[in-house]
């Protein structure tokens, strides 16, 4: 009659344990960086707001012009240049032209933002803003700690705003750009 566990069993549990353990930790590790960087975007919203009112406020000058009082009133926001990396859409996949960056700078918060102006406005949208939360520290993915805006001559709006939620949700899992994310997470939706 056996009263006990043997070497044998109590290894064979240890190794078990451990490989859960392997298997599960990167994945709670990911998604505690996903929501530190999802609340680290969250938390600039009122940072662009305040950009986008000091730009709105040199309106009344009649020599106004939209893209120099952006670019002056963002470089308040710039501490240094950045040198250039890349970034990868959500799906592993390499962005287009409209969404690859070349001019990277530093904010005060070591931030990475980029501003990409258009020759001729498409669609009403006059640039882009790319902004990486947590700087060049990876992953670098649009959706994960990249998200951006749509500039306006009158507003920013992020990426996706007016598409629906089945779109960003869809745009904004594993299997999408990961462009979405930047309004689908100020809207209340999580990483799926």
């Amino acid at each position: 009659m056996k009263k006990g566990f043997t070497i044998v069993e109590v290894s064979i549990l240890f190794v078990i344990f451990l490989i859960v353990a392997f298997l599960v930790a990167p994945l709670s590790l990911d998604d505690s960086l996903q929501a530190k960087n999802t609340s680290r975007w969250r938390s600039v919203q009122s940072d662009f707001a305040n950009i986008f009112s000091a730009v709105n406020a040199q309106r009344e000058n009649p020599d106004f012009n939209f893209r120099e009082a952006f670019n002056s009133t963002l470089s308040s926001e710039i501490k240094s240049e950045a040198e250039p990396y890349k970034i990868l859409f959500l799906n592993g996949t390499f962005p287009n032209n409209t969404y690859r960056f070349d001019d990277f700078m530093y904010t005060q918060t070591k931030s990475v933002i980029s501003v990409k102006m258009f020759d001729e406005p498409q669609n009403g949208v006059e640039g882009l803003l790319m902004y990486d939360v947590n700087g060049r520290v990876g992953p670098n993915v649009w959706g994960k700690d990249v998200f951006g805006y749509n500039i306006y001559n009158d507003r920013f709006e992020p990426f996706c705003k007016n598409d629906s939620i089945t779109i960003q949700r869809q745009e904004c899992s594993k299997d999408g750009t990961g462009l979405c994310c930047s309004n689908y997470y100020l809207i209340g939706g999580s990483f799926e």
